[in-house]
């Protein structure tokens, strides 16, 4: 029998417009009923809160305090990276939701290199990113999650290959474990192809890498790995007008 995971970087609820992408509204009702809609087993949520000046971060967060709410009969399991006072005004804080419940939740830090960049005139350096993880019983058998969001080398003029410690730590860390195992995120990496073949040195596939998920440039940064003991069965990039990103549907099952 087949289980849905939802893969989504849901920019703290804030709605894609054309013409103006940093001025749009955030619509967390929006956000919610694509989400709902696809009546997924396992949900991963990228940027689920807006980060606040200052490094400040709202103790409960409120948009996970809300999707907890509307998604009732679902397990979760939240967290924000490490505060900063150099925080951008971004989204931050990584959610995994599960309609059995989870277990054994870890997260790690994922330091960022002092890369410096030009942010509205003022020099700064990128904040550290975060890796979160828990296990759970699905169809009798134990499975372990992961969700990430990792630094757009990208966007400061670099790149994840030349700065590879990140995905060096989620590399080893999803291959710990020989047991079925699923990494969903949003990567930030445009040239996706020297992460996919990372991931398969140590066994993960990614359910797909042609079709963009990003609006603001033809990039493929989101993504769903996984290892020989699944087998995934369809999947599906399903553009939405409520975040910058799209959906990443892919359904599974235990091989």
């Amino acid at each position: 029998m087949a289980f849905r995971v939802l893969q989504f970087n849901m920019q703290f609820g804030q709605v894609w417009h054309d013409a103006y992408p940093d001025r749009a509204p955030i619509n967390l009702d929006a956000t919610l009923a694509e989400i709902r809609q696809h009546e997924a087993d396992i949900i991963l949520l990228q940027e689920v809160e807006h980060a606040q000046p200052g490094g400040a971060q709202a103790n409960p967060p409120p948009h996970y305090t809300r999707l907890s709410a509307a998604l009732p009969g679902y397990s979760s399991w939240f967290s924000y990276p490490k505060a900063d006072v150099r925080e951008l005004p971004f989204g931050i804080g990584l959610a995994i939701f599960s309609k059995t419940p989870l277990r054994d939740t870890i997260k790690r830090d994922l330091p960022s290199p002092p890369v410096e960049f030009d942010f509205f005139g003022k020099k700064t350096t990128p904040t550290d990113r975060l890796l979160i993880g828990a296990k759970t019983t699905l169809q009798g058998k134990e499975l372990q999650l992961y969700n990430t969001h990792l630094l757009a080398f990208f966007m400061l003029g670099s790149s994840s290959t030349t700065h590879p410690f990140q995905r060096e730590i989620v590399a080893n860390q999803i291959s710990a474990w020989p047991g079925p195992t699923l990494l969903a995120g949003d990567f930030n990496v445009s040239q996706h192809k020297t992460l996919i073949s990372q991931f398969a040195d140590k066994g993960f596939k990614t359910v797909q890498q042609d079709e963009i998920t990003w609006r603001r440039r033809p990039y493929v940064l989101d993504h769903n790995f996984y290892n020989s003991p699944l087998r995934c069965v369809r999947h599906e990039v399903k553009p939405t007008p409520v975040s910058d990103h799209h959906v990443l549907l892919a359904d599974f099952e235990f091989a």
